[in-house]
């Protein structure tokens, strides 16, 4: 017999529409025993990894978890803000600037490891009363291992309830004009400030060739996004660049590389004042805020560069949280 989630009594409340964001996640304390289970919970997903799992788990608990959590808590203790992880942060302040916008519909945010959980929140939806739901992951490309991952777990909880939600989701935003607007805007405004390099490179996050080979979409995507934004800020094609980030494991994975990038601008290119910008991540994170403006930093100052910009993600910038109401408003034609 299956076993449903307890429903919330009909009718305790009026009908609502509902948006959920969804971002990644994060530990809950810059420390080993806090990284372990959250990087437990995410390399345990075989979206993110695809082995069997047999042979995956041994290796995870035995020889990857008790290294990586280490490491990755030293990077996280680095990053971390008085409010907690800048990931968490940015994500509850888009959450919460979104309502704002949109205060005709309940704005929420969940996280697809650590915590709040989706389950959690989306039980806290329901029990406020939201019988229509619009899912957004906050990944502007599409991959398997992000926004499939983030979808999911929402797919999971509706295979539970015994009074199923009305769903839509948005897999994808990589080529919406305001979104491409909002980066050109906010990469402007930076410029005005702070002065602009010789170049500007835009750094994604990686995924393995074998995904892309196998019919993930991500590569295409961030190579349209990219194209897309460098029109917007009117540059040619040899004053910006295009790499990957974030490299996990032996396999090949696609290119060119953030961190070669980095050491052969300066020392190949004579490129010795450089822009870095992420058009994949909207909220900053550990592998931004550590991987490329504290280690990039380094790395392009030892190669012989002298002028290393590092540009904040869009995080609760104005101009991004009226993009994703955009955004939301095209997807809840009929229901608001």
């Amino acid at each position: 017999m299956p076993h449903f989630l307890p429903e919330p009594p009909h009718g305790s409340h009026p009908a609502r529409v509902g948006i959920l964001l969804i971002n990644l996640g994060t530990p809950s304390a810059p420390t080993a025993e806090a990284v372990r289970p959250y990087l437990r919970q995410f390399l345990s997903d075989q979206r993110v990894v695809e082995l069997p799992r047999l042979l995956w788990q041994p290796l995870l608990r035995g020889l990857i978890l008790p290294f990586r959590a280490k490491k990755s808590a030293h990077g996280y203790r680095q990053i971390w803000q008085p409010q907690g992880s800048p990931l968490a942060v940015f994500t509850a302040k888009q959450a919460a600037a979104l309502q704002k916008l949109l205060p005709q519909v309940l704005v929420e945010h969940a996280m697809s490891y650590g915590e709040p959980s989706v389950a959690h929140t989306l039980a806290t939806m329901k029990a406020q009363g939201v019988d229509r739901l619009l899912v957004l992951p906050l990944y502007p490309q599409y991959a398997a291992s992000s926004s499939g991952a983030a979808l999911d777990k929402v797919l999971n909880e509706l295979v539970k309830q015994r009074n199923q939600i009305s769903l839509r989701t948005i897999s994808r935003f990589y080529n919406h004009p305001d979104y491409i607007q909002a980066m050109a805007a906010h990469i402007r405004a930076y410029w005005q400030q702070h002065g602009r390099g010789q170049r500007i490179l835009f750094s994604f996050h990686g995924i393995p060739e074998a995904s892309v080979q196998q019919g993930d979409p991500y590569a295409a995507e961030c190579r349209a996004s990219a194209q897309l934004l460098a029109e917007a800020l009117h540059l040619s094609p040899q004053e910006w660049y295009l790499a990957f980030q974030s490299r996990f494991g032996r396999a090949r994975w696609i290119g060119p590389a953030t961190d070669q990038l980095l050491t052969e601008l300066p020392a190949k290119h004579n490129i010795r004042e450089l822009d870095l910008f992420c058009p994949g991540f909207v909220s900053d994170c550990l592998e931004t805020l550590e991987e490329l403006a504290i280690q990039g930093r380094e790395q392009f100052h030892e190669a012989g560069g002298q002028t290393f910009r590092f540009i904040l993600c869009l995080n609760d910038n104005p101009v991004f949280i009226e993009a994703l109401a955009d955004i939301a408003l095209e997807n809840l034609g009929g229901w608001v």
